[in-house]
């Protein structure tokens, strides 16, 4: 017979894909090493990050810890964040949540089918990202076979975004993991690829820092908007289109970046406890 189960929740937006626990409900210890075997994708339930939902710590809806698929904790999730607005937001009836995390709170709201998350201001100063030395964030001292020249931005997470003129042609699988663990990033790095299609629009592929390539990355395509903005190339209302769909940013003149886009719910169920030991 199996062990008593934990209840989950297996979301993504667009494609970016989180499993959702409840710690309110369900009191559980989660390793590194647990961790990655829910994520695991053939042993596991398999995801990309994964969502905890804890009582909150200072005045918001909930405080949220996240995995990456490696175990390690990451600081914000954007798109995984949209998920659990929506779970908060069926649960409460509001349209509106204020989410804690590592990297700061995040409030989130929804119209119609579509969730509007305030990622909170956007950093480039090089304590920031961080950088292992005092630099110039607008132009990173790093390159690895066609990337170059690239631009540092933390929207909860630190960023490295490098402009190449196809996005499609970027071997990230082997340039992805290299910069990842450059000595420049101290905290590792996530590492974006991004083609300007007009000042309106950009195409993007990414290297998540601890879960490798994934179909989307919410704090990278507002980290990749930041950083065009940065460089001039584009307005500060952008489409962003990653492999899994679009998702679109403004970085207001405030700072804050907002990012709108979907949180789709694949399916529920109860996993083994063995998972968790």
């Amino acid at each position: 017979m199996p062990n008593a189960g934990l209840p989950f929740l297996k979301m993504h937006g667009l494609g970016n894909d989180v499993v959702v626990l409840d710690a309110r409900a369900h009191k559980f210890a989660l390793t590194p090493k647990s961790a990655a075997a829910i994520a695991d994708r053939r042993t596991g339930i398999g995801c990309d990050q994964i969502m905890i939902i804890e009582a909150p710590r200072n005045g918001g809806d909930a405080f949220i810890a996240i995995r990456n698929s490696d175990g390690s904790v990451v600081e914000s999730c954007g798109n995984g964040s949209r998920c659990v607005a929506r779970v908060l937001m069926e649960e409460s009836g509001k349209d509106s949540v204020t989410l804690e995390t590592l990297g700061g709170p995040i409030i989130a709201t929804r119209k119609d089918d579509l969730y509007s998350i305030d990622m909170g201001p956007a950093r480039d100063d090089w304590k920031s990202i961080p950088l292992a030395s005092a630099g110039d964030t607008l132009h990173l001292p790093v390159s690895e076979g066609p990337l170059s020249d690239g631009v540092g931005v933390n929207v909860g997470n630190p960023h490295a975004v490098f402009f190449v003129k196809d996005a499609g042609a970027i071997d990230l699988e082997t340039v992805g993991p290299k910069l990842e663990h450059h000595a420049l990033f101290p905290a590792r790095i996530n590492v974006e690829a991004v083609q300007v299609i007009d000042r309106g629009h950009v195409r993007m592929r990414v290297w998540e820092r601890g879960a490798g390539i994934t179909r989307a990355c919410g704090t990278g395509a507002c980290a990749s908007a930041v950083a065009a903005v940065r460089r001039g190339l584009t307005d500060r209302k952008v489409t962003v289109t990653l492999d899994g769909g679009d998702l679109h940013i403004e970085w207001r003149e405030d700072g804050h970046v907002i990012m709108t886009g979907p949180a789709t719910l694949a399916f529920s169920g109860t996993m083994d406890a063995s998972l968790l030991t």
